[in-house]
């Protein structure tokens, strides 16, 4: 399949001159259908959001086809941390039901977690600070500032687990901020206040669950 390199539009294989624009082909000559970016495969943008590569959260922000990518990061980013910890009690002896629930319940609540935090962030960085996005948008540079959890499998090595769990937490924090300044289109210090004022709204609404429930 070639295309026009003036109006882009598809011309047959075997034309001398464009159907859309009458350039000549043999002067100009087609071009082929560009390859996919290599940007849209999820293991390159894995590892760009966890670089805090500040390009990559403005692609997946408007990106819509990035959602199912954002969903299956905060998955895989959940199992990671929920297999640190499992193996971790493991190691002291824990019934294996009740790793197994925890893993669930803990994937269950990250999802939830995920849906709600982004919501939040919207309205707080729309709302009070003047940014500028869709939800759809912080939905998917919030999905992928969890990139950096996915190392949290590693929690469970003796001694060096606390560690690691810290230097991940802190670094996902980083991608957060990230993720909101990118998906709001503003500065640093209001992406950090739009976290910090969210984390106050998410842990009100969280108690107000808890005293319902």
């Amino acid at each position: 399949m070639a295309f026009c390199t003036k109006c882009g539009n598809e011309i047959p294989e075997d034309a001398e001159f464009c159907p859309y624009c009458g350039i000549p082909i043999e002067k100009q000559g087609p071009i082929q259908t560009p390859l996919p970016s290599a940007s849209t495969s999820i293991v390159e943008r894995i590892i760009r959001a966890a670089r805090l590569d500040s390009t990559l959260y403005d692609e997946v922000e408007t990106d819509e086809t990035a959602t199912l990518q954002a969903l299956f990061i905060v998955i895989i980013a959940s199992v990671s941390s929920g297999l640190g910890s499992a193996i971790s009690v493991a190691m002291l002896g824990v019934n294996l039901s009740i790793i197994l629930a925890s893993l669930v319940s803990g994937l269950i609540l990250s999802l939830v977690g995920w849906l709600i935090w982004s919501f939040i962030t919207y309205i707080i960085g729309t709302k009070i600070f003047g940014g500028i996005a869709t939800y759809g948008e912080l939905l998917r540079t919030i999905g992928f500032s969890d990139a950096p959890g996915i190392l949290l499998i590693f929690s469970f090595i003796p001694f060096l687990g606390g560690l690691i769990s810290f230097v991940i937490g802190v670094w996902g924090l980083f991608a957060m901020a990230i993720a909101v300044r990118q998906a709001l289109d503003f500065s640093t210090i209001k992406a950090i206040l739009t976290c910090i004022v969210g984390f106050i709204a998410y842990m009100a609404f969280e108690l107000i669950i808890f005293f319902l429930i």
